[in-house]
């Protein structure tokens, strides 16, 4: 039990635990409540949280009746990944740390190896109907390539985006590839399915994303939609829902759909199966 600023029998109790590399690290401070006035608690109390933002672990203060911050962030990433949490336009305020140990503790990229787990087991059963018909329709950003070094650098999703620097960024075509996606690509071009990518980035940005795409290892597509002019304005699900509808007026069977936004797979013509990518950083609705 955690108490902070109340009086439990003739102490008081902070208790803030660091969360690293899956290790968890438990600080608690026990005062006297007649030695030690509420106004040195207090200071101490900021002190402790200084220490955990500095040396940048997550922390985690909990409060007599209240859900600690870090079950409130886990909270919030689940809602946001089952698609209840829609249309946020930064991650919710104290959750930066969180999410920064999400992504780069591990727990990320052990969520995405998982799916692709159950991708790779859903392709190989299917009975491919041949003809080069059968198609796979990918997601760009943070699907097949990682923008995790740059989200790194602004805040984990925690300011608004900044068009500006993403398109610094973006012009480098230095985003990797997401390891274990890029194991399921070659897998379906070793099988001979036609695989297709189909981002939101306007068509202006064909040439840095088909650099970025091979350099990544992705160098085989039987098809890269990219926004045409007047698909701008276009919500993201209506846009990627009329490409993949073109697509199966032209003969082919979507058998498999992977985004890292509900956008990219709800709508219509998503695909015998669709299959989500973990990202807690924005959402694109």
């Amino acid at each position: 039990m955690c108490w902070l600023g109340e009086s439990r029998g003739d102490t008081k109790d902070i208790r803030i635990v660091f969360v690293k590399d899956k290790s968890f690290f438990a600080f608690q401070v026990c005062f006297l409540a007649h030695s030690m006035d509420m106004k040195t608690l207090f200071f101490l109390g900021v002190l402790f949280i200084h220490m955990a933002m500095t040396m940048g672990d997550f922390y985690d203060i909990t409060v007599q009746g209240e859900p600690s911050l870090r079950t409130k962030c886990e909270s919030w990433r689940v809602n946001a990944e089952i698609g209840n949490a829609i249309g946020w336009v930064v991650i919710p305020s104290g959750c930066e740390a969180y999410v920064r140990s999400y992504m780069l503790g591990g727990q990320y990229l052990s969520d995405v190896d998982l799916m692709v787990q159950e991708a790779m087991s859903y392709a190989s059963k299917v009975q491919l109907e041949g003809g080069g018909r059968d198609a796979w329709v990918f997601d760009i950003d943070d699907t097949v390539l990682s923008h995790i070094l740059y989200y790194s650098e602004h805040h984990f999703g925690a300011k608004p985006f900044n068009r500006t620097s993403w398109v610094e960024w973006e012009n480098l075509s230095a985003a990797p590839a997401i390891e274990s996606i890029a194991l399921l690509y070659n897998q379906l071009i070793n099988e001979h399915w036609s695989v297709f990518f189909l981002t939101g980035r306007s068509e202006k940005r064909r040439n840095v994303t088909e650099e970025n795409l091979q350099r990544a290892g992705f160098t085989k597509w039987a098809g890269l939609f990219l926004r045409q002019e007047g698909e701008d304005t276009l919500p993201a699900k209506v846009y990627k829902s009329a490409k993949r509808h073109e697509l199966e007026m032209g003969g082919y069977r979507i058998w498999g759909n992977m985004g890292d936004q509900w956008s990219d797979l709800t709508g219509y013509s998503t695909g015998e199966r669709v299959f989500k990518v973990v990202n807690p950083m924005y959402c694109i609705p």
